[in-house]
C-alpha cells in the first residue's frame, strides 16, 4: 500500500462510501482540500483512484457521486469443469511469505525484509534513471544485460574462487522462483527424483509440485546434511541432482563448514550429478558472509541461483542462474520459452543499485540491523516462550528455527496464534515429507521489532494452552 496523502484520502473516503447510499454526493474538491489540508492535485488523484475502483462517478459541472451498483447477470462457468478435466497440479494453501498481516498484528512469517531494511533511496533513484534511459524502449538480450551477467559472475569470483564462471555462464531470470522451475524442468525432468534437504525452502517444494519432479528428502541437522546419507539416497534413487542452500539454509539457518562443502561436492562429482546451489541469503550475512560453492567447481556440477529481489526490492524481480555447458543451454532455452526476457528497466535499475558504493555500505549496515533483530527475538523467546527451543543461532539469513514440545499440533498452534495477531510459519509447510518433530519458523526481518516481547508472550500462552488441552484429552 502507498502511504502518501492521496492514498490516505482515498482510504478514508472509501470508508465513508461503504456506508453511504447509492448516488450520494461527495464533498466538493474545494471542501476536500480544506478538510484534508491537501493540494487540489492530491485530492484529484484520490478521486481518480476511487473512480478506477468503480466506487464513484464524476458528472462534469455537477460533482462526484457514489456509484450506483449495477445488477449483472451471473456467468455460467460450469462447462469449464468438464472441459478442463482433473488438475494435475493442485496448489496448497497460500504460502506464509505471501500472506498479508494487518496493522495491529505481529508478522513473523514474511519471507521479505520490511521496506525499512531496503535501500529505498537507491532503488527509487535507479528506477527513475532507468525509466528515462533507452532501456525503457527496447527489449533486453535473451540472457540478460551483459553488464549484469558480468556482475553476477564477478560476485562469485570475488570470494576467492579457484574455478570461477564467466559472464556468458549467467542467465538473468525474473526472480529465483522462475529460475528454479526452469532448472527442474531442464536438468531433472517430470517424474524424476531430486534429492533435497529436509526441511527446505517452501518455494522449492512448490516448484517441484508444478514441474512434476519427485522430491527425495535427506535429513539436515545442526551442521547440514550427512554426506553418507546423501550418497546413499543418490545411489538408491538414481537421482541426478541435489538441491541445497549451503549458506544460511532456509529455514534452519545452518551454514556448511568448508569440510562438509568439500565432502558434498565430492559425492556429487563422483556420481556425475548436479548440485543446485541456492544462494538465497547472499546479502544477509550477520556474523559470517556467504561463500558460494560454485567457485570451487571446475567441471559444471554446480548450478547456482542468486536473487536480488529480497535484498534490493520485491518490486525488482531480478535473479540469475549460473551454469556451464549443455546444462546452461538447456536452462536458458527453458527460460526463453517461459518468460522470453527480463524487463530491461528492472535489470538496469538493479545494476544501477548494486554497482554504487552506497550498496556495499547498505549491505554492511543491513547485517548489523539483522543481528540486532535476531538477538532481540532470541531474548524475547527465552523470556516468554521457554518451551520453544532454538537449537542453533544462525550467522546469517532472516529466520530462527524453533522446536516445539512433543505432541504439539502445529497447524492448530499456527491458527490460534494468528487469531491472537501473531503470524508465524508452521514447520510442516517446510518439510517435503512428514515432519519428524514439531517446529515453527520465525522471521526477524518483518515490521515492528519492538513488539517481539509481546508477540512471544502471546505465542507462549498459545503453546501452554495447547499443551494443557493435550494433557486433558489424554486423561
Amino acid at each position: 500500500m502507498h502511504h502518501d496523502s492521496s492514498s490516505r484520502i482515498a482510504t478514508e473516503l472509501s470508508q465513508w462510501i461503504a456506508t453511504a447510499p447509492d448516488g450520494a454526493r461527495l464533498p466538493s474538491s474545494r471542501a476536500l482540500v480544506k478538510q484534508y489540508g491537501a493540494s487540489p492535485v492530491t485530492v484529484q488523484k484520490a478521486l481518480a483512484s476511487l473512480a478506477l475502483r468503480g466506487l464513484v462517478e464524476s458528472r462534469p459541472g455537477v460533482g462526484t457521486f457514489v456509484r450506483r451498483e449495477k445488477t449483472l447477470a451471473s456467468p455460467d462457468l460450469s462447462w469449464q469443469t468438464g472441459t478442463l478435466g482433473p488438475r494435475e497440479y493442485l496448489p496448497g494453501p497460500m504460502a506464509a511469505p505471501l500472506r498479508e498481516a494487518g496493522n495491529d498484528e505481529f508478522a513473523l512469517y514474511d519471507g521479505y525484509p520490511e521496506p525499512g531494511l531496503l535501500p529505498r533511496e537507491l532503488v527509487r533513484a535507479a528506477l527513475g534513471r532507468a525509466a528515462r534511459s533507452e532501456d525503457a524502449l527496447r527489449r533486453a538480450p535473451l540472457a540478460g544485460l551483459p553488464d549484469l551477467q558480468a556482475w553476477f559472475a564477478a560476485e562469485v569470483s570475488d570470494t576467492g574462487a579457484t574455478s570461477p564462471p564467466v559472464a556468458s555462464d549467467a542467465t538473468v531470470v525474473p526472480g529465483s522462483q522462475t529460475g528454479l522451475s526452469s532448472i527442474l524442468r531442464a536438468i531433472v525432468g517430470p517424474g524424476q527424483p531430486l534429492i533435497v534437504e529436509s526441511p527446505t525452502y517452501w518455494g522449492l517444494i512448490s516448484a517441484a509440485e508444478r514441474t512434476g519432479v519427485t522430491l527425495v528428502p535427506v535429513p539436515t541437522g545442526p551442521v547440514g546434511p550427512d554426506p553418507a546419507v546423501l550418497a546413499e539416497a543418490i545411489d538408491r534413487t538414481g537421482a541426478t541432482a541435489f538441491y541445497a542452500q549451503p549458506n544460511f539454509t532456509n529455514p534452519t539457518g545452518v551454514q556448511w563448514s568448508p569440510d562438509l562443502r568439500a565432502q558434498v561436492l565430492e559425492v556429487v562429482r563422483s556420481r556425475r550429478a548436479f548440485l543446485i546451489e541456492d544462494d538465497w541469503a547472499h546479502d544477509f550475512g550477520i556474523d559470517a558472509g556467504s561463500v558460494p560453492m560454485i567457485g570451487d567447481d571446475a567441471d559444471g556440477h554446480i548450478v547456482y541461483v542468486r536473487s536480488l529481489t529480497k535484498s534490493v526490492s520485491p518490486a525488482v524481480r531480478v535473479a540469475a542462474v549460473i551454469a556451464r555447458g549443455p546444462a546452461r543451454d538447456r536452462i536458458r532455452a527453458d527460460v526463453r520459452a517461459e518468460s522470453m526476457y527480463v524487463s530491461p528497466i528492472l535489470q538496469a535499475a538493479a545494476l544501477d543499485v548494486i554497482t554504487r558504493p552506497a550498496w556495499r555500505t547498505h549491505v554492511r549496515a543491513l547485517g548489523r540491523h539483522l543481528g540486532d533483530r535476531r538477538d532481540s527475538l532470541l531474548a524475547a523467546i527465552r523470556a516468554e516462550v521457554p518451551k520453544l527451543t532454538v537449537d542453533s543461532v544462525p550467522q546469517g539469513g532472516l529466520n530462527l528455527w524453533g522446536r516445539l514440545p512433543e505432541g504439539t499440533d502445529v497447524r492448530s498452534l499456527v491458527a490460534e496464534a494468528a487469531a491472537r495477531g501473531v503470524f508465524i510459519t508452521g514447520g510442516d509447510e517446510l518439510f517435503p515429507t512428514e515432519a519428524p518433530a514439531p517446529h515453527v519458523r520465525l522471521n526477524f526481518a518483518g515490521p515492528n521489532p519492538t513488539g517481539y516481547r509481546e508477540a512471544m508472550r502471546r505465542l507462549g500462552e498459545v503453546i501452554d494452552q495447547g499443551l494443557s488441552t493435550t494433557k486433558s484429552s489424554v486423561r
